[in-house]
């Protein structure tokens, strides 16, 4: 159904309850920052590259002006186009007037610039996105210098603001070659470690034991990796990893690319980047301190951790506390840890397995975004979520547990939440994927689970797809498959700069992450599945915050046509304050307050309980 103009202005004037203006750096110092809880922050997830270029100079990382040397092709979706970190740190001001509290950016460790086989120009793409790495100890030189990374952290604090790493462990970039010049999957069954190419071929490694006896004594018998292919370094390349161990095939598992399934997801190569083996205790060791050194050295205040279901559980199990204690050591007690599970559908169980086997403190939450996008979107049973929601129980640490999960709603690999939206109501208009995308937003912000806003969502950037496709420019683009795209809620194109305070989903997420900040349920609520539709309409949940005893009742319409609906409240509740959009002026009985919401609108409202004579 067309959302009627005068619904959407209800929407929007109840997103703007607060003036959004640009805010003054914050004066918490570094130690203030780091005693604040996950639960506490607003996430922002950036790709540099694509972010803001402050320094020309650095365009070509210093290499020969080739794009298939420097990787840099500014008219090219899958090259370099010469953002950095100066033009991030330049860029706080407007970060930070969204209510973001920490910046989640894309690696920046050097990578290898560009992949591909020159024959076939459209296999051809750079590292731009920061997963082919090369040298995991220094910054990428198309984004600056150690020197200047240790600069923007210093000013993220200085305004109160973590900064949290991408970090891969699963791979490096793509050295490796196979001298059969094949490269299917070849598994551990038919290529076992004791001979070279099957189980017919010349015996090695005697005396291995197999990877999973994890002793030191057993890996030093495994010193020939042409078990399942044989390896080999183009010469150009065989000192290019950094640290110098990297360099030595026996420490990748050489079996040819991944399936995607069973053991290949684990043991194959990730699209054909070496693949680490993450059995052996000496890539445990190397992967320990080349992550503990940047805590060292740049006193970060937490890892995204990538491609985590490609790495098995005891890697983890290992890995995680040590980052924990490095961090405790280096004064940093809060140190959020979150991993990559890139898990399809609303169903919380196969996410909830690597916090429990794997032992992870948190997992980017894939059923928040799945559940999000089929009531927003799609228009599914507000049932989706309720049922999502509930499976908190499964995680370690359960519903607590659940608080520190980062939310999200499209993110670089999958493609952005406006796109879904615009993909499920072919026929609605402007007006209409505006609101349904502000009303994903709005549950984002409100409800469990910590806010991460995709770079560029509080523009109205629509992707046209995933991958290359929902990686668009801030500063202006010469893409063209960006730049014909329509941006909602704004006139421009990525033609030109999109930093405008005044974007009606920049508004939305400042003022709620401002009522999100000053609300203790909004960030340690525990939830209570409260009313809701059987179709598409009315979804309420009530969130509780134990230690101060707030209840804020939420609600949001997921329909084209406004609802009017009896709601159950504890009947305690005596009273309703509006903290957003639109809740009723008192209660309409004792256990139950009328809701009245517009189309794709919301209500954030705090239950006021009577006190005892």
């Amino acid at each position: 159904m067309r959302l009627a103009a005068s619904a959407l202005a209800m929407v929007l004037a109840a997103c703007t309850t607060t003036p959004i203006g640009a805010q003054e750096p914050a004066a918490d110092t570094v130690s203030a920052v780091r005693d604040r809880a996950p639960t506490e922050e607003v996430i922002y997830f950036v790709l540099p590259d694509r972010f803001a270029n402050g320094d020309a100079g650095n365009d070509l990382g210093g290499y020969e002006a080739d794009r298939l040397k420097s990787g840099y092709d500014p008219t090219h979706k899958g090259f370099y186009h010469g953002g950095d970190l100066k033009g991030l740190t330049e860029k706080l001001d407007y970060i930070q007037g969204m209510g973001v509290t920490a910046i989640w950016f894309a690696p920046i460790f050097k990578n290898k610039p560009v992949q591909g086989d020159p024959a076939k120009p459209e296999t051809l793409s750079a590292g731009y996105h920061g997963y082919w790495v090369i040298d995991f100890t220094q910054v990428d030189p198309h984004f600056g210098t150690n020197a200047e990374f240790k600069a923007f952290v210093d000013a993220a604090h200085a305004r109160g603001m973590k900064v949290y790493m991408d970090i891969i462990t699963n791979h490096t970039a793509d050295v490796i070659n196979y001298a059969e010049g094949e490269y299917a999957f070849r598994s551990k069954g038919a290529f076992p470690y004791s001979t070279r190419g099957g189980p017919d071929g010349e015996p090695i490694n005697e005396g291995f034991n197999g990877d999973q006896d994890s002793s030191g004594t057993n890996w030093a018998k495994l010193t020939d990796p042409a078990y399942a292919y044989t390896p080999v370094v183009p010469e150009a390349e065989k000192d290019i990893k950094v640290p110098a161990w990297l360099n030595d095939p026996k420490y990748y598992h050489n079996r040819g690319d991944s399936e995607w399934w069973g053991e290949s997801a684990v043991y194959g190569d990730f699209a054909g980047l070496d693949d680490l083996f993450t059995e052996d205790p000496r890539v445990v060791e190397g992967m320990i301190d080349i992550f503990g050194s940047w805590i060292d050295r740049f006193g970060i205040d937490g890892f995204r951790i990538d491609t985590v279901k490609h790495v098995n559980p005891e890697f983890w199990q290992q890995f995680v506390p040590a980052m924990l204690e490095r961090a405790e050591a280096n004064g940093i007690p809060n140190f959020h840890i979150f991993g990559e599970v890139y898990w399809a559908g609303p169903k919380p169980g196969g996410l909830a397995q690597f916090t429990l086997r794997d032992e992870l403190p948190a997992v980017l939450d894939f059923t928040f975004q799945a559940a999000v996008t089929e009531l927003v979107a799609k228009g599914a049973s507000p049932e989706v979520l309720a049922e999502m929601l509930k499976g908190d129980i499964l995680y370690k640490g359960g519903e607590t547990a659940a608080l520190q999960m980062p939310t999200f709603l499209g993110n670089h690999d999958m493609g952005r939440f406006s796109m879904f939206v615009k993909d499920a109501n072919p026929d609605a208009d402007g007006e209409e994927l505006l609101a349904r995308t502000m009303l994903g937003h709005a549950m984002l912000m409100t409800l469990r689970g910590v806010p991460t806003i995709y770079y560029g969502d509080e523009q109205g950037f629509v992707s046209d797809g995933n991958d290359q496709l929902a990686r668009e420019n801030m500063f202006p683009s010469k893409v063209g498959a960006y730049n014909d795209n329509t941006l909602l809620g704004s006139d421009a194109t990525t033609a030109v700069d999109n930093f405008d305070p005044s974007h009606p989903l920049y508004t939305l997420i400042a003022t709620l992450a401002d009522v999100r900040a000053n609300t203790p349920a909004l960030r340690t609520g525990l939830t209570t599945i409260n009313t809701f539709d059987r179709e598409a309409g009315l979804f309420s949940v009530i969130r509780t915050d134990r230690a101060s005893g707030q209840r804020v009742l939420l609600a949001y319409n997921t329909s084209g046509d406004s609802i009017t609906r009896g709601v159950e409240v504890d009947y305690r509740t005596n009273d309703v304050e509006t903290l957003a959009g639109q809740c009723p002026v008192s209660i309409s009985a004792p256990g139950s307050i009328a809701i009245t919401l517009p189309a794709f609108g919301f209500a954030v409202c705090e239950l006021i309980e009577k006190k005892d004579d």
